[in-house]
């Protein structure tokens, strides 16, 4: 039987090719618009750590008080050197990492190439394991490495590429700001998106890979400054970059990775300890003030969806329900014009019901026709979202396999939806008034 509908429906597009192509490139402009945007949305909006970002948590500490608080009383975004040395002494989480923003000056083990200046962080060898970090070459340092302030360096694939050609270059030496470091492990291409670990100093979205990792207090000791955001409540009492550690200012990013409810509450009351402490002993005079956030909550705190790509969405949802609202026009004008033919078939004994699945199945198909031209408007849609987003966001964009189906699949189902209404009122048809006006 579907067969046969199936049929009917490709006389009836013959018939009116005018009209039903019409509605194709109705259906696929308006699909591929709202596909375009999901998929914009959906690679900003997306868990960047989903097997993980339950477990990971951002502390805030208040160490500015009342007067430097922001008017929804948060804390800073960022941590002091103080707070973040503290909480990795007293290692109260499963794994931890306070992180800064480097980018130092690197010189090439070929002196024909020129200086790189190359972007990373200092961070605790943790910091690894705790992310699951894939390693191409060799492997993170450990602990000991932390506490001895070892010249190491774990860099990226492009940075070994630049460099070494892309061969194993673990047990190499990089000149990073004239000290040499031994390279340890080399990473393959990992930039996750949004960069949830430092979203406060890297920025939500960056397209650069990060080229070089280097132990946080070995990067201290070297003196490499944070590139990062620095926000001062008041100055610093001393100059460069010693008093912006001595000082209350924030600047220092800071992960911890908790495995339940109850590693996560005794975390949070160790804060609250914590912050007693800091105003009993007189550096704080402001009760304590602080936050614990998943992964997944801090993004939305952080409101790191561009407003762009909602509204974008938003205005894309609404052309597809104006192409519907088009469609449905024309899919009654259509149907109706056949009212000779509905009488004959309801009069030789047809009930409603395959009235309904002859129009329904014709409603189908122009869905399904709209689906695939609409898949190629999406290519091209996606191809030029550079045009209205940042570059950075531009090309997370992507289309896979789950966004082809999906086309498809809303093409046809808002075909559908929009064809209801209309072959309701095909199969009200009287044939006795279609026959008598024949």
């Amino acid at each position: 039987m579907f067969g046969y509908y199936l049929t009917l429906a490709l006389r009836s597009f013959k018939r009116n090719r005018v009209l039903t192509s019409l509605m194709v490139l109705i259906i696929a402009f308006g699909v591929s618009a709202s596909m375009t945007s999901w998929s914009v949305f959906r690679a900003v909006s997306g868990d960047p750590i989903p097997w993980k970002s339950s477990r990971l948590f951002i502390p805030q500490i208040d160490n500015w008080g009342p007067n430097g608080r922001s008017r929804d009383g948060e804390p800073p975004q960022a941590m002091s050197y103080i707070d973040a040395m503290a909480l990795m002494r007293d290692h109260k989480a499963t794994l931890q990492s306070a992180m800064y923003q480097l980018a130092p000056s690197i010189v090439p083990p070929d002196s024909t190439l020129h200086p790189v200046n190359a972007s990373g962080h200092g961070v605790f060898s943790e910091f690894f394991s705790m992310l699951d970090v894939p390693f191409q070459f060799g492997n993170a340092w450990n602990a000991q490495d932390d506490a001895n302030r070892a010249r190491v360096i774990v860099i990226s694939d492009k940075l070994n590429k630049k460099l070494f050609s892309g061969r194993n270059s673990v047990g190499k030496s990089l000149n990073v700001e004239g000290t040499p470091y031994r390279i340890i492990g080399v990473l393959p291409h990992w930039n996750p998106q949004p960069r949830f670990y430092d979203v406060v100093n890297s920025g939500a979205f960056d397209s650069n890979v990060e080229d070089i990792f280097l132990p946080f207090n070995t990067a201290i000791d070297a003196g490499l400054d944070n590139q990062g955001n620095t926000n001062c409540y008041a100055p610093p009492q001393q100059p460069g970059f010693t008093g912006l550690q001595q000082s209350e200012c924030v600047w220092i990013a800071y992960l911890a990775l908790l495995d339940d409810a109850t590693a996560v509450s005794a975390y949070r009351n160790y804060l609250q300890s914590y912050s007693s402490k800091q105003q009993q002993a007189g550096r704080f005079s402001w009760a304590p003030n602080l936050r614990l956030r998943s992964v997944t909550e801090w993004l939305q705190a952080r409101e790191v969806v561009p407003s762009d790509t909602k509204i974008s969405l938003l205005v894309a949802l609404g052309l597809l329900v104006a192409c519907l609202v088009n469609t449905i026009g024309l899919l009654l004008a259509k149907f109706l014009r056949r009212s000779s033919e509905i009488g004959v078939r309801r009069a030789l004994g047809a009930p409603r019901r395959q009235i309904y699945l002859q129009f329904l199945v014709e409603s189908g198909v122009i869905g399904f026709s709209g689906g695939v031209l609409g898949l190629l408007f999406t290519f091209l849609g996606i191809s030029s979202v550079d045009w209205i987003f940042p570059k950075e966001i531009a090309e997370l964009a992507q289309i896979d396999l789950p966004l082809l189906l999906l086309t498809l699949v809303l093409s046809v189902l808002a075909t559908l939806l929009a064809g209801l209404y209309p072959t309701w009122r095909a199969a009200q048809v009287q044939p006795a008034w279609q026959l008598k006006s024949n």
